[in-house]
């Protein structure tokens, strides 16, 4: 990543709205970050909180100028959208209820969409959105941030070369235990996240559930056919769901398993994943992003790392540092937001887009994250029966 594609095609950077994540947004840091690590944005406006004094207070700490305050995202958008310095995209990182209406209200504004998982709160919206994207021709990322690392992509980049053959078996799980603490409440009518309808009819599929499925597409480039699944929750008397878990049949008849929590006692953030072939296993762990362990039918085990022996065009192209050095969340959901940057800019200036710097999630990719939690959810309803994605 030593040139700066958006500035040779374009002759300067995106500009950027941002929309939510505002003051005490772990997300809302991370997107902003994000866009700027790579010079491809420069963040001109956005609307940062509900709260207008908020939202103005925030957008000065970031040194947005005063004639880029808006009262309402629509305000926004019909104003930026005459101006010629007007944004190029849409960062959208609000609750997850508000995702559908301002995606479709930006792409309505001919405006690219980069929008925090998962796309939408409802299947319906999913598709909806999806047939949006297709009539526009527009942009729209959806950040799946782990698709970003680097040892995520050299995974699906040695799936794709054939060096794990036929796959065969598929485990993935997203293990987290900071609501493991039953003497700890949950707020109540202050956070949208424990709010059904804001969140969505699955509070753990929406929040870490999308993220399993999505990286088992991603390496394997497999999709689920069918499952078999329950959701629930672990400890007792909370207003959401806080496990799920799946059996998984794949279109090519591999076999599968799932499960996701936030109520494992001592786990921090262990999103894992097997993927084995006819000709070897490769193994991957969130907390210890650097290692990719590639164990071949014939043969000792081996460790691929960020530019390491071994590593593929789409892993190198994803790893700002030499050998040795370490990456992680905040590179991954980095190279998310800088590829989207090459896509939009390649459109803007009818150009094409390096085909490396394509594969960031998209909103097919949303609409087949919508159906998968829309099946769990029926699966479970149905006391575990097998269920079409």
């Amino acid at each position: 990543m030593t040139l700066n594609p958006v500035i040779e095609m374009l002759g300067r950077r995106l500009r950027l709205a941002v929309v939510g994540g505002g003051p005490g947004s772990f997300i809302g840091a991370m997107h902003r970050q994000a866009a700027r690590r790579d010079d491809r944005y420069e963040i001109v406006t956005g609307i940062l909180s509900s709260d207008p004094d908020k939202s103005r207070k925030a957008g000065l700490d970031l040194g947005l100028l005063p004639d880029r305050f808006y009262a309402s995202i629509s305000d926004m958008l019909d104003a930026e959208a005459s101006r010629k310095d007007g944004v190029d995209a849409v960062a959208i990182m609000t609750p997850n209820d508000s995702h559908y209406e301002y995606s479709i209200a930006a792409l309505e504004h001919g405006i690219d969409v980069i929008c925090d998982k998962p796309m939408t709160n409802t299947l319906e919206e999913a598709e909806s959105l999806h047939r949006k994207v297709q009539e526009t021709g527009l942009i729209f990322c959806l950040t799946h941030n782990y698709t970003g690392y680097p040892m995520v992509r050299q995974a699906k980049a040695m799936v794709q070369d054939g060096q794990l053959g036929t796959i065969r078996l598929i485990q993935v799980e997203y293990v987290q235990g900071g609501r493991a603490d039953e003497s700890t409440p949950l707020p109540k009518g202050t956070d949208w996240k424990y709010d059904p309808v804001r969140s969505g009819p699955s509070h753990v599929m929406g929040a870490i559930g999308t993220h399993a499925h999505n990286l088992t597409r991603f390496i394997t480039g497999l999709e689920v056919d069918e499952v078999a699944a329950e959701i629930g929750m672990i400890v007792p008397d909370r207003p959401v769901d806080d496990f799920g878990g799946a059996l998984l049949r794949f279109e090519n008849g591999a076999h599968g398993t799932f499960w996701v929590t936030q109520a494992a006692a001592g786990m921090e953030n262990c999103l894992a994943i097997r993927v084995s072939g006819s000709n070897g296993t490769l193994e991957w762990m969130q907390e210890f992003p650097q290692a990719l362990t590639y164990k071949p039918l014939q043969g000792s085990s081996q460790n691929r790392t960020p530019n390491g022996p071994g590593t593929l065009p789409l892993s190198a192209r994803s790893t700002r540092l030499v050998a040795g050095h370490p990456e992680g969340f905040p590179d991954g959901f980095a190279n998310i937001y800088s590829d989207a940057a090459e896509a939009i800019a390649a459109r803007r200036a009818g150009k094409q887009a390096d085909p490396l710097a394509m594969y960031f999630p998209n909103s097919w990719d949303g609409l087949l994250g919508a159906r998968f939690v829309n099946s769990v959810i029926e699966s479970s309803s149905s006391n575990g029966k097998w269920m079409k994605c």
